[in-house]
């Protein structure tokens, strides 16, 4: 199994994830316009998640619900940037806990024979939000959501 890089490199206010994954680029990139495989696996395993508004277009808007079970909702929105390709999707994101915090992530789709690179640069209005959002454990959620994907591609991929 692959395993997930985080790089938040000290004074930047920039966040790096990579990964490669045994997939092709165009099915990576559906996993991350598809609501229907988005949902499997984006996120932490112990919540599940609602999309309430996804509009992968220049200037869509979308709107997800993580959902811990014991009624305690974490929302989070955002607005796309230039139409989403299986080059690059580009998207804002804010926590709705954290109003006014808001990073601008680009995600990357390399693909190399069988494997696929992504690479998630997150760019943070500061040090100190980049920091507070590390802080937060996503860490340990960015490791799920990415152990979950490649479990999801697993069940995507074709067998020869």
């Amino acid at each position: 199994m692959a395993k997930t890089q985080i790089i938040a490199g000290p004074g930047s206010p920039q966040l790096v994830v990579t990964r490669e994954f045994f997939a092709p680029r165009d099915l990576l990139f559906r996993a991350y316009i598809d609501p229907d495989l988005l949902r499997q696996w984006l996120g932490p395993r112990r919540m599940t998640m609602t999309i309430d508004r996804f509009d992968p277009r220049d200037g869509g808007i979308w709107r997800f619900i993580h959902s811990d079970g014991d009624d305690t909702d974490y929302g989070f929105h955002g607005v796309f940037h230039g139409d989403p390709s299986r080059e690059r999707i580009v998207w804002t994101f804010e926590s709705e806990d954290f109003p006014g915090h808001v990073c601008l992530e680009t995600v990357t789709f390399g693909e190399r024979g069988d494997m696929t690179a992504v690479r998630q640069n997150t760019v943070y209005q500061s040090v100190e939000d980049r920091d507070a959002a590390v802080a937060s454990g996503m860490e340990e959620g960015i490791n799920e959501s990415m152990e979950r994907l490649d479990e999801l591609l697993g069940r995507l991929v074709p067998v020869n």
